[in-house]
């Protein structure tokens, strides 16, 4: 099968690039004696965890339980559960701990660690549990110098496995040393709770970090055991705005049929809209703003200049471009790409890739998990 032979819109991801784009992750790490811990948020598959995790160290990481027990099933035993705990959830996670998986939980709050401690405690469940500090992103984790720290550390007491922080606001640079800036600030974060939580006796042998671009630039990862990069597995426009990929690191695209012409208007319509891409528009705040997708030839190929995805109705993308479109190419049905500003966005719409390795041949077709 072939990608004009595929209903639209789809999901292609090009193995040739994700295996590139492991590599090089992967070199990066090794360079600072870290285990790799690839954070499967954005690739969501078994197949392609598979990949990141083949000679690497550590285990991978997941944004909801549904991809825990999804991954639990596929054969991986060391799973990161990298957002916030909540008690209501404590059964489903000592569930997968029951089964022999060792799942890591996370908080920064110290009532959720005191009900951690109290659920173990009720139902016989060895948890262990990071716990969350803030290194810049404002998003969860506490102070380092906080007093809280060390109040979720005692509450949870020998279930306290380690810490974590994510420098999330490493994607707001826009040049290398500000983000070897932030990595040694996310570093230096971790480390200091590591030891504020060790210097009252809790062992804390887990230091976890990670976002792409500190992941690649990190000058140091002194006192850090493990990071947890995800999107580097496709890349997609804005990493490569932020230099943490280039344009034909971009692993993943949607696959789309013309389906209106509007020469007049130098415009044509795609059946990938809304649903299909995302509304996501990180580009805007990048040097270059790639409305909703930057418009590819059915080879991945900038066939058609600059155009984009200007709209995105629900079902419906309006793609323009700045130099005239070459119409002769682009009858209704004809199929083009589209590369997404945000592939962890993008990719969340669909529940399988169609895999190809660097041509129009599908070689593979694997799923993926959704939901939570």
């Amino acid at each position: 099968m072939r990608l004009a032979d595929l209903p639209t819109p789809c999901l292609i991801l090009d193995r040739d690039k994700l295996e590139r784009n492991l590599a090089i992750m992967s070199a990066a790490v090794r360079r600072n004696g870290v285990a790799l811990r690839p954070h499967m948020k954005t690739a969501k598959s078994a197949e392609v965890a598979r990949l990141a995790t083949s000679g690497e160290a550590g285990g991978i990481a997941v944004s909801t339980l549904a991809e825990a027990e999804y991954f639990a099933a596929a054969g991986f035993r060391d799973i990161l559960y990298a957002v916030a705990m909540v008690p209501a959830k404590l059964d489903r996670a000592a569930a997968l701990r029951s089964s022999g998986i060792d799942l890591k939980l996370v908080t920064d709050d110290p009532e959720t660690a005191a009900a951690v401690a109290a659920h173990a405690r009720a139902t016989g469940s060895d948890h262990r549990v990071l716990v969350e500090v803030d290194c810049g992103e404002h998003r969860s984790g506490m102070d380092v110098a906080s007093e809280a720290l060390l109040a979720v550390g005692r509450a949870l007491g020998r279930h306290c496995s380690g810490v974590m922080t994510h420098a999330g606001h490493s994607y707001d640079c826009r040049s290398l040393a500000e983000i070897e800036e932030v990595a040694e600030t996310e570093r230096a974060t971790a480390v200091a709770a590591a030891e504020r939580l060790r210097s009252i006796g809790l062992a804390t042998p887990i230091v976890s970090v990670g976002s792409t671009p500190t992941a690649l630039h990190a000058r140091s990862l002194a006192g850090v055991t493990e990071t947890r990069p995800g999107v580097y597995m496709f890349q997609d426009l804005f990493q490569t705005q932020i230099g943490s990929g280039t344009p034909e690191s971009m692993a993943v695209t949607v696959l789309a049929s013309v389906i209106g012409r509007r020469a007049a208007e130098n415009r044509f319509l795609i059946d990938a809209g809304g649903m299909a891409l995302s509304k996501d528009r990180s580009t805007a705040s990048a040097p270059r703003d790639w409305g909703f997708g930057l418009v590819l030839d059915i080879r991945g190929e900038r066939g058609f200049g600059d155009a984009m995805v200007e709209r995105a109705n629900q079902e419906h993308g309006i793609v323009g471009a700045p130099a005239p479109l070459p119409f002769e190419r682009l009858a209704v049905g004809m199929r083009v790409r589209v590369a997404p500003n945000h592939v962890c966005m993008t990719a969340a719409q669909y529940d399988r890739y169609h895999v190809i390795a660097g041509g129009d041949s599908v070689v593979a077709v694997w799923e993926r998990v959704n939901g939570w």
